[in-house]
């Protein structure tokens, strides 16, 4: 892997800007609530590293968290990555949104906010965030954004415990307007380690993506993308070749850019309040700090990110999956189930061709003989 190689270029890139939050949702990668650490950038550090990114890519830059309004400078920093050229956006729980933030949404020009909603009423997504009133400060956030002209998706976590609502979940962010859904399968990093009996069974999994397909190849009136599912990518060419259809994903202008799977080091990465880089935002471990070592030099030669990018050290059923190429697994699910960030996708019921002949090839040859 050579130091500039254009086809690994950051098109999207999460700045955990604070871990403070005011909800202790169930899910949390980073296990935020109001006493959590805010970080140590300060105004200009946040800065730099706008300024370091630059010298690489002008992806978009989400301001995230924790809840990044609770940072008194987030849109002096929003203000200077759009003038650097970033494509600004910010993801809030929608707790704190009001007239008043909008308008300093548009005036740093804000492109996109994006709002966590898991479930269809207030007594499923309230106990999933752990607070009462969550839902209606959702409602509330979509309905300001929307009567301020600022577009919005909606992001929706589910595990066992609300999977059911699924479907009316998603019917939900269509009333409230969103531009677009995404489906979040929870990876089991932060608190969500915690919950590691609810994660939704393969089984499931596969069916939960099967409804997907058949929802977004009929829907026009608004964008659907299930996240950390890249076996979605598989399921896709494989019911339309079934149905004898060619289907068609549409994408936002700011999406990380392609009809591929898991895509963490390759197109994204996360970087955390302390500045450690990882390759996404449910990665357990860091590949090196920021602040010590330029972003640069961190994402062109770190060995886990170059790991991830060569499919060929894929191992388990990922490694001998003809689907490789666009799905790859979850790689942050495979460091948090196995230890090891190569090891086979933990909820993928799909036998690849090769593992099947291998395993007929083995029971023909271990076979009892007549």
């Amino acid at each position: 892997m050579t130091a500039n190689n254009e086809d690994f270029i950051p098109k999207w890139i999460a700045w955990e800007s604070t871990q403070r939050c005011n909800l202790n949702c169930v899910h949390c990668r980073c296990s935020s609530d109001m006493d959590a650490a805010a970080g140590d950038f300060n105004t200009a550090e946040a800065k730099k590293l706008i300024d370091d990114i630059c010298e690489v890519s002008k992806p978009v830059m989400v301001l995230s968290g924790g809840e990044p309004l609770l940072r008194e400078d987030i849109f002096e920093i929003a203000r200077y990555g759009t003038a650097k050229g970033l494509r600004m956006c910010m993801a809030t729980n929608g707790t704190l949104v009001t007239d008043q933030v909008c308008a300093q949404m548009k005036e740093a020009d804000i492109k996109m906010v994006s709002l966590s909603l898991d479930g269809s009423t207030a007594a499923i997504h309230d106990d999933f965030r752990s607070c009462e009133g969550a839902f209606a400060g959702v409602v509330r956030a979509a309905e300001t954004l929307k009567r301020n002209g600022i577009k919005f998706l909606i992001n929706s976590s589910f595990t066992k415990r609300n999977q059911h609502d699924i479907g009316a979940t998603f019917k939900v962010a269509k009333e409230l307007g969103a531009t677009a859904w995404y489906m979040f399968m929870i990876v089991p990093t932060g608190r969500g380690e915690e919950i590691m009996n609810e994660l939704i069974s393969a089984e499931d999994y596969e069916e939960i993506l099967s409804w997907h397909y058949e929802q977004e190849k009929n829907e026009s009136d608004i964008l659907m993308r299930p996240t950390c599912a890249p076996h979605y990518y598989r399921i896709v060419p494989q019911m339309a070749k079934a149905e004898g259809v060619d289907f068609q994903r549409r994408s936002l202008t700011f999406s990380t850019g392609g009809g591929k799977g898991c895509i963490a080091a390759q197109t994204i990465c996360l970087i955390d309040c302390f500045g450690n880089l990882k390759p996404c935002s449910y990665f357990h471990s860091s590949v090196g700090n920021v602040k010590q070592i330029p972003f640069k030099e961190l994402w062109y030669n770190s060995k886990v990110f170059n790991d991830l990018r060569d499919f060929k050290k894929y191992t388990g059923k990922c490694g001998e999956c003809e689907f490789i190429n666009v799905c790859g697994g979850c790689r942050a699910r495979a460091d948090a189930v196995y230890g090891d960030y190569l090891a086979e996708e933990p909820f993928c019921n799909y036998i690849p061709n090769r593992t099947r002949k291998r395993m007929e090839k083995e029971a023909a040859e271990n076979a009892p003989k007549a």
